[in-house]
């Protein structure tokens, strides 16, 4: 059955048209798969899809996440990555490449009305789907929240007042959507993306007033598994909530920057 996958040219260029024209036929690709980037699950035969390909220094492999969420794309990973990250999710013994997700870290942002003190701020809540490790660093440790308070974020115990500025910081929209959250270059040049959306994100109208009337957007993080994928804002604020009470939660306000 025909599979509504993307298959960039770079990925074509890697793998090879007979075996692109393979999975597009859908003799090689999976129906259901776990998003490589968001980790909920996909079906390649009812949404489209991206084949995404992680090459190390010897071993390649090819994952599959939904086309909102990542482009086709191939990503240069260490061997040392790869062999260390992968999982089968079928459990086999000798795992089909086609079926095995590396534990490649992505920053899943979402974007809700958080009330403190009386008062809705938008926010934006980050939170990676693996452990993030320091650079350079071999052990298995999650240094997420360290790295961020050593660039200024604030441990939060409890939500009931906004966090301080980040000077430096900013969070850009443009033409009402969400690109990217901008930090201070090394270099003491133009500010860097420390993160960027793959494709604009959409946010409600009330989170775009919000915004507009502070020029500020509340950003908090936490390490893998503290928040989850809430549907509601008041579930995601009960889960920031206990975030903060386990010391599993930094913020800052950041300044807006675009409209």
């Amino acid at each position: 059955m025909p599979r509504m996958l993307d298959v960039s040219d770079e990925v074509r260029a890697e793998i090879g048209d007979e075996e692109a024209d393979r999975l597009l036929a859908g003799e090689n690709a999976p129906g259901s798969y776990d998003c490589t980037s968001c980790r909920t699950p996909g079906d390649s035969a009812h949404e489209r899809t991206s084949t995404v390909l992680f090459i190390g220094d010897e071993t390649a492999v090819l994952a599959f996440a939904h086309s909102t969420c990542l482009p086709s794309q191939v990503v240069q990973v260490t061997e040392e990555q790869l062999q260390g990250a992968v999982r089968s999710i079928s459990g086999d013994a000798a795992p089909d490449p086609a079926r095995v997700v590396p534990e490649q870290a992505v920053l899943g942002v979402t974007s809700g009305l958080v009330l403190i003190a009386g008062e809705l701020h938008p926010a934006l809540v980050v939170e990676p789907t693996a452990p993030i490790a320091r650079p350079g660093a071999t052990g298995l440790g999650d240094d997420f929240l360290p790295l961020l308070i050593e660039q200024g974020f604030m441990p939060l115990t409890e939500l009931s007042e906004a966090p301080p500025v980040q000077h430096g910081w900013s969070v850009l929209l443009a033409m009402g959507q969400l690109h990217a959250v901008l930090q201070p270059s090394a270099n003491g040049g133009q500010p860097v993306a420390w993160w960027q959306a793959h494709q604009p994100l959409q946010v409600t109208e009330g989170w775009r007033a919000a915004a507009n009337k502070h020029q500020q957007v509340l950003m908090f993080a936490a390490p893998v598994g503290s928040i989850g994928r809430q549907p509601r804002e008041d579930l995601l604020r009960d889960a920031l909530d206990k975030a903060a009470a386990a010391g599993k939660l930094v913020g800052a306000a950041l300044p807006l920057a675009g409209t």
